[in-house]
């Protein structure tokens, strides 16, 4: 992944450099699907996704922290896993996340430089998968580079 793409936070407005950023992270997970999200007071704010049916997309624009997998990503400060989205039963998927097709899929929350929660990356295989603590570790790296720490 190119570390050529960094901000001071998560941009605010999808652009084709952000959706590229997100294209490499998906690439190098060997993952087919994406999303990135911003934290915006006690929601999630869409700001890149790949390979999102548009009906999906529209209910994932913005996320109540604690809701879905990238919402509870952001309120445990932690990554949230689920090996099959299409038979997950524990509530941790919301139920729109069926539409994606996807099965294994992984969301990790971002930190700034004050360790605050800045927002969410999510990754997804259209096959069962169950993600292992290294990759899940990968994944939260990943997400510290997106930002850029230095206030100069």
């Amino acid at each position: 992944m190119s570390d050529e793409h960094t901000a001071s936070t998560i941009e605010p407005d999808p652009d084709e450099g952000t959706t590229a950023v997100l294209q490499e992270i998906i690439e190098a997970f060997d993952c087919t699907s994406g999303t990135l999200h911003r934290r915006d007071g006690d929601e999630l704010t869409l700001v890149a996704s790949v390979d999102i049916p548009e009906a999906v997309r529209s209910r994932i624009g913005r996320i109540p922290i604690g809701k879905g997998m990238a919402g509870l990503a952001a309120e445990r400060a932690e990554p949230v896993d689920v090996c099959n989205l299409q038979t997950d039963d524990s509530g941790v998927a919301e139920e729109g996340a069926r539409a994606t097709g996807m099965e294994g899929s992984l969301a990790a929350p971002i930190f700034g430089a004050d360790d605050r929660v800045e927002g969410t990356i999510g990754v997804a295989k259209p096959e069962r998968y169950e993600f292992r603590p290294d990759e899940r570790e990968q994944l939260m790296a990943v997400g510290r580079r997106l930002l850029d720490h230095d206030d100069a």
